[in-house]
């Protein structure tokens, strides 16, 4: 195998074979996680020559899927002329370098796929840096595998056991390079996180400047339709496009909803099943309009057979992120592209509250705008506000939210009678403490 393959993850125009295996105590299925890593790999840009599915009781400690299987994989290697291995799952620095031997080419497993997309498709420089960060992390520890080409040079004592390790003064170029590597890496890593954690301030700073307005973020599998209902809903102009991870950077735009409310809306990074730890820390700036939003939108894509596993994987993830109390509306999405009614009828039974639409065609839009519109006013009641008349950002925010019956200039302050949404007061005395709630019915 060529010795620099390990230090180029990236699969773009190779010829890839994807293995995959069952274990017992797996909570997923074994050939639909297969078909999702060749949606990933396919995204990626690589071509499928090949897949290998398995069934073990236990993973191989050495070769993760037996050598009896690595040997076969071999075969599968030389016949398609294949490139790289995909494993749909993370391997140990020692399966990598096993598994590698055997088949004479590269071998990469399913976070570095992923992180190799994520490369590939982050444009922003938030999102670059959020990326690199991630993919030295995870490479850190794999450091000794890359420089197995260099020899290390064999101490003079030969046979002695002093000699047979090595003596003092003797260690290999190879040893050597290891270190240096690290300590570069290290570094680089130390920098990245100063840098996102300015980031992360700065955003925090940012999402909280807006807490006047009400703030909906999209969340969801990836390829579940979030970009393109944010397209239809506000015409941001994100782009879309038929593939995993096809949106990292988070838009924000400006809803209008009816009778003139409206509220800032954000898109975020798909989600997948097993996404790398890595990456959910590093993008953790950019998942920050979750993190702080007033009102999660959870796309799920309804024309899928696996949407209920895809639901049940973000909502994992929303809980590593602290969001699982969030409120959240959830969206069975792509209901045009639904052939089998039962699926629609199942996640329904399931997902009771849920909102059926089509962001495509625009299907059920109307029943999300008013179940957006209720989250954002709440139950409305009548009440008197009273407002200092220098304060005109509160005087201004009560007009837009809610219908003024009467008003009385008493000093320097307004009281005004009003019928609004109680999550609107709430908004209101927590973004302008200066005004009073006089009355409440």
């Amino acid at each position: 195998m060529e010795t620099d393959q390990r230090k180029d993850i990236s699969v773009r125009q190779e010829r890839a074979i994807l293995v995959t295996v069952e274990f017992p105590d797996a909570d997923f299925d074994a050939k639909d996680s297969l078909a999702e890593l060749s949606e990933l790999a396919v995204s990626a840009g690589a071509e499928i020559v090949g897949t290998m599915f398995q069934r073990r009781n236990r993973v191989d400690a050495k070769y993760y899927i037996g050598r009896g299987k690595v040997e076969q994989l071999l075969e599968r290697v030389k016949a398609t002329q294949a490139d790289v291995v995909i494993f749909d799952d993370d391997l140990s620095p020692a399966q990598l370098r096993e598994i590698e031997a055997v088949c004479e080419c590269k071998v990469i497993d399913r976070s570095e796929l992923i992180l190799d997309i994520f490369a590939n498709r982050a444009r922003t420089h938030e999102a670059r840096l959020q990326v690199e960060l991630a993919q030295l992390e995870y490479t850190a520890p794999r450091l000794r595998g890359m420089w197995t080409h260099l020899e290390r040079i064999a101490g003079a004592g030969g046979g002695t056991g002093v000699g047979a390790v090595g003596g003092i003064g003797t260690r290999g170029p190879g040893e050597r390079q290891i270190e240096i590597d690290r300590r570069i890496v290290t570094r680089r890593v130390t920098m990245l996180k100063r840098q996102i954690a300015e980031i992360d301030r700065r955003k925090v700073r940012q999402v909280r400047a807006r807490d006047e307005h009400f703030n909906i973020s999209l969340v969801g599998y990836t390829n579940a339709g979030k970009s393109t209902l944010m397209n239809t809903l506000t015409d941001a102009g994100v782009h879309t496009e038929d593939r995993l991870f096809a949106t990292l950077d988070t838009k924000t735009r400006r809803w209008n909803l009816d009778s003139g409310s409206y509220a800032l809306i954000s898109d975020t990074v798909g989600f997948v099943r097993r996404l790398p730890h890595h990456l959910i820390a590093s993008f953790r700036a950019t998942l920050e309009e979750a993190i702080h939003a007033d009102l999660l939108l959870h796309v799920v894509d309804a024309s899928s057979r696996v949407a209920w596993e895809q639901y049940n994987a973000v909502t994992h993830v929303l809980k590593e992120l602290d969001c699982e109390d969030h409120s959240t509306l959830v969206l069975l999405n792509k209901i045009d592209a639904v052939e089998d009614e039962t699926l629609i009828q199942a996640l329904s039974h399931r997902l009771p509250q849920a909102v059926c639409i089509s962001a495509k065609t625009g299907q059920g839009l109307p029943q999300l705008i008013e179940a957006v519109r209720e989250r954002v006013a709440g139950s409305a009641k009548q009440a008197t506000v009273r407002l200092q008349m220098a304060d005109g950002r509160a005087i201004a925010f009560l007009e837009k939210h809610a219908e003024v019956l009467d008003r009385r200039y008493i000093d320097h302050a307004v009281e005004m009678d009003v019928v609004v949404g109680h999550r609107i007061l709430n908004r209101l005395q927590t973004n302008f403490p200066s005004s009073q709630i006089l009355a409440c019915a």
